[in-house]
């Protein structure tokens, strides 16, 4: 695992994903790197079609609607900009994730 200068917390890089996919599953980092690229394309893909993806145990990556709404551009503080209505990517971690971290 890496650590960011800036953030005291550190984190999983891809590439550190997909070391730690062939390592537990004993396949070449080749492989991890296709499966992984599969399971991310897969997950893209459903989404753009507005389906959920529920992993049981782990969660559910879903499409959440953002509303349109009054911001303020960070250049000008006293200036209104309008951002649009749009659609975002969302996790909700499972329960068996859930106790897993806690």
């Amino acid at each position: 695992m890496r650590s960011l200068p800036i953030s005291p917390i550190p984190f999983m890089s891809k590439q550190d994903l997909i070391n730690a996919i062939a390592n537990a599953s004993g396949i070449t980092k080749r492989a991890a790197s296709d499966a992984l690229e599969s399971l991310i394309g897969t997950i893209t893909s459903e989404l753009k079609k507005g389906r959920n993806v529920t992993v049981t145990g782990f969660g559910t990556f879903r499409v959440s609607h953002r509303a349109a709404r009054m911001g303020v551009n960070p250049r000008n503080p006293t200036q209104k900009i309008s951002i649009p209505a749009m659609k975002v990517p969302a996790f909700k971690a499972g329960k068996s994730l859930k106790d897993a971290i806690r």
